[in-house]
Formats: C-alpha cells, sequence, structure tokens
C-alpha cells in the first residue's frame, strides 16, 4: 500500500468510496466540492485501486484571540475489504506530515469512532453545539431601538468583521477566512437580517427555512444586548407559522442572558477532538490572554509523540511579557503524552484532570503553571461542522 496526494484524476473513484462511507447520491457532483485552495487530501492506493481517502480543510482556529492555522480532518473513509488493515492510520500519520508541511500547526476533526484518532494523539476538546428555541416564547423579549434590514452584497465585509468581534473571543471558533469559507454564500440563505450601526453592523441574523415547522438558525450574532433582542424578534416574527427555531451556539452565553423563554441545550451535540501537528510553531501562533499581568515564567515539558517525532522530547515555554515561545531543552519537569498537547493548547482540561485520565506525570507544582498559561479549564467551541 502507498499514501499519495490526491490528483484530479481520483474524483470519481473518492467520490465512490465516500459515498459507502458516508451516504450520498450514486452519481458524483459535476464539480468538485472543495473550491480551490480550500483543502489537500490524500488517497491510500494498492493493487485493487484507491483503498482510502482523507482530506484536511485549510481553516484557522481561534485561540486566546487569534487565528491559528489549523488543518481541519474530514472524509476519512476506507474500502469495506481494507478495514482494519491500517489503511486510515497509514493516512492520519501521513496528514501530521502534509499538515505540517502546509503550516497547520494544529488540527480538529470531527470523529466517527475515536479510537483511532486517539491513537494517533487527537483528543476531545470541545463541542458543537445546536439549541432549540420556541418561537412563542421569545414573544417577551424586549423591544430595542435597532433597526434591521435585509443584507445586500455590499454588507459582506461588515457580516465578516461582524462575526470575527465575537469568534475572536471564543477559543474555538473558526475565522471563516477565504479559501476555506466563502463569506457570499450567506446570500444563498432564505434569510439574512443585519443590524446596522454607525461604524458598520451590530450584529445580523442567518437562516434557512426548510420545509416544515422549524426555522435553522445558522448564526446570531450581536455587538451588545439591544441588538441581540432586536434579532431575536425578527425570530419572533415567525411564530404562528413556524414552531421552532434550532441555533448553533457560537456565544452560548449570549442567548442563556438574553431570551427570555427556555432554551433546549443538547438538541445537537458534535464533539471534536484537536491535536498539536507543530508545537513550537503552535505555541507561538496562539494569543495568551491569561498572562497580560503575568510576571514571567517558565515551565519544562517532556513530550511523548510517536506519530509527530519532531515535537517529541523535552521543551521549555518561557512567558515573558504576555507571549509564549517553546523551546527545546529544560529538564522535562511535566511529562506529557500526545494527546495531552491537544486539551492543554485548546485549555478545555486542567493538569489535574490530565493527572487523572493518564495523559500527564511529573511535578504538581510544574503542572499548574501549564493551567496558568491557558486559564484552563474553559469551554471550547466550534459553529461548523465539517
Amino acid at each position: 500500500m502507498t499514501v499519495r496526494p490526491y490528483a484530479d484524476e481520483d474524483f470519481e473513484d473518492v467520490y465512490h468510496l465516500r459515498r459507502l462511507s458516508f451516504g450520498g447520491p450514486k452519481e458524483p457532483p459535476s464539480t468538485p466540492d472543495a473550491p480551490p485552495g480550500s483543502a489537500s487530501a490524500l488517497v491510500a492506493q494498492d493493487d485493487t485501486g484507491i483503498t482510502g481517502h482523507l482530506r484536511v480543510w485549510n481553516y484557522h482556529q481561534f485561540f486566546g484571540g487569534r487565528a491559528v492555522p489549523m488543518g481541519g480532518v474530514a472524509s476519512v473513509a476506507v474500502q469495506p475489504h481494507a478495514r482494519g488493515t491500517g489503511v486510515a492510520g497509514r493516512l492520519l500519520a501521513e496528514s501530521l506530515v502534509l499538515m505540517r508541511e502546509q503550516g497547520q500547526s494544529i488540527s480538529t476533526l470531527y470523529p466517527y469512532v475515536i479510537p483511532p484518532y486517539r491513537r494517533y494523539g487527537w483528543e476531545h476538546v470541545g463541542t458543537m453545539q445546536v439549541a432549540l428555541l420556541t418561537l412563542s416564547d421569545l414573544a417577551a423579549t424586549p423591544r430595542a431601538s435597532v433597526p434591521v434590514r435585509p443584507a445586500t452584497r455590499a454588507d459582506l465585509g461588515d457580516i465578516h468583521a461582524c462575526y470575527l468581534r465575537t469568534a475572536s473571543t471564543v477559543d474555538g471558533t473558526l475565522d471563516r477566512s477565504a479559501p476555506g469559507f466563502d463569506i457570499s454564500r450567506k446570500l444563498e440563505l432564505d434569510v439574512l437580517t443585519v443590524a446596522p450601526g454607525e461604524d458598520g453592523l451590530r450584529g445580523f441574523l442567518s437562516a434557512a427555512r426548510p420545509d416544515g415547522k422549524r426555522l435553522r438558525v445558522h448564526d446570531l450574532i450581536a455587538d451588545d444586548v439591544d441588538t441581540a433582542h432586536a434579532l431575536l424578534r425578527q425570530l419572533a416574527s415567525w411564530a404562528g407559522t413556524i414552531t421552532d427555531a434550532s441555533i448553533r451556539l457560537l456565544d452560548p452565553t449570549l442567548l442563556d442572558l438574553t431570551v427570555p423563554g427556555g432554551i433546549q441545550r443538547g438538541f445537537e451535540v458534535h464533539d471534536f477532538m484537536t491535536r498539536v501537528v507543530d508545537l513550537p510553531v503552535a505555541v507561538a501562533a496562539r494569543g495568551w490572554p491569561a498572562l497580560a499581568e503575568a510576571k514571567p515564567f517558565t515551565v519544562d515539558i517532556e513530550v511523548t509523540d510517536p506519530h509527530a517525532p519532531w515535537q517529541a522530547g523535552r521543551w521549555r515555554l518561557v512567558h515573558e511579557e504576555g507571549a509564549v515561545a517553546a523551546e527545546p531543552g529544560g529538564g522535562g519537569a511535566v511529562q506529557m503524552e500526545a494527546r495531552a498537547l491537544g486539551p492543554w493548547f485548546a485549555g478545555s482540561a486542567s493538569s489535574a484532570s490530565l493527572r487523572r485520565a493518564g495523559l500527564l506525570t511529573g511535578s504538581h507544582e510544574a503542572a499548574a503553571a501549564l493551567d496558568r498559561l491557558t486559564g484552563a479549564p474553559h469551554p471550547v467551541h466550534l459553529g461548523e461542522s465539517f
């Protein structure tokens, strides 16, 4: 078996392989579903043909207020006759090399099965959540003197800027930058409402109106409570023709604090896993707001990572003036498995939790300093699935 980059002539074979794994029409689409530059891919091949496929989306994921280049692993598919023969493992191992070469210092994925991804260093860090709102309950939303109107193509830049103001404050969210995202596709939705402000937009609402009694809200983004109320009242106006709305939670607290009725959490919950691919590059790319007022300090770690040997060994994490660098060397006071790096980097798990899970050992005092770096533990969210 060999693993090689995906080529255009693989399109039909890969489509049929993905259809076997994930479903879809028998006939492939007339054009690829990944726009140029938005993703790379690998295929596994033997004398029977293509036996496996893996895609890596070109994304950026916010941590500490900065967008870190991230490889979104998706569409991992293996031919039925080749399952259990190591094809997926080879693809995952080669994807780490590919992502490092592409400058994607972290990787995130949604697992269909967990053990293979854990074996290669990914671990749970957060969730993508969809909640349910009963639209009649929104009638009690306070009125707000915030004008709203339909969006136009001229608003697209301001819509993205408005999104970024919220997304950059929520660890785990994507920055929705090109080429991984095409912001103009927002205009294809049934509802795209904006709340103009003195300088750009104060918020926006995007939604699809499928058949049935449920509105599907993609985004409800607001800079302030009055804008949130104005957009929630827009949702309330659908009551009578539609019973409820599903809504993706980018900033769950916003709805907790502004919706007058109850929110049915857990309508959909999708766990995602993250892996550090290149530790010094990832550390340099991340923001570290928890350290804004902290005095300089260092933490020595020793990483075990057989599948990314370039980051295995001893590192000294050096904090100075709000920035952190990972330098080779140090005494290895804290020992970390590869699986520990994702939850630590994301700030989703404390060192105590990682220790209880068997992913971290060594000095308790030094491990506590790891928590100081990220402000762990805190929730981590994604707003998209891929």
